[in-house]
């Protein structure tokens, strides 16, 4: 599954997915245990509906600080005033009731690491029962690649200036 980028439609940023993630119109309840993702300032949210019009999720980055529990809050407060869609990607391996019991269950919960327990690593436990972030397992390749241009780059300006030395 390709994971999504920002792009811009009819003035809202949307994260665009292959999957076909549908926008949650704004007074529409999403399904029980629905994964919901929600566009932020360079990287997309990710929560679980567990239904009352609350959503589940890893604190994550808040007003610039990193980290912050698993918590319970209102759809408004996850969505922080932008649209919301229902994510779409692969079938849960748990129902919806088991979906929301798991969520619940790390409810309290204080470990959020960027790279290894993110809101969507949740997410995609939640769901799967798998430690999964696609967002970071993008990053890290865009970083490989683009280290080893450097690197090729750094190797061939040494090259040229050892040419000139000798």
């Amino acid at each position: 599954m390709k994971w999504p980028t920002v792009r811009k439609l009819d003035d809202v940023k949307q994260p665009a997915s292959e999957s076909g993630d549908r926008l949650l119109a704004r007074c529409e309840e999403p399904p029980l245990g629905a994964h919901l993702v929600t566009p932020r300032f360079g990287f997309v949210h990710h929560g679980i509906y567990v239904g009352a019009g609350n959503v589940i999720h890893s604190g994550g980055i808040s007003h610039f600080i990193l980290g912050g529990p698993v918590e319970e809050v209102p759809l408004s407060r996850f969505s922080r005033g932008r649209r919301i869609w229902v994510r779409s990607g692969n079938l849960p391996r748990f129902s919806r009731q088991e979906v929301v019991a798991r969520a619940r269950s790390r409810t309290g919960e204080d470990r959020y690491r960027l790279l290894s327990n993110n809101c969507e690593h949740f997410c995609e436990w939640c769901l799967l029962g798998e430690y999964r972030s696609y967002q970071v397992e993008r990053l890290r390749r865009w970083l490989r690649l683009h280290s080893t241009a450097v690197y090729c780059v750094k190797a061939k300006v040494e090259w040229q200036m050892r040419a000139r030395i000798f």
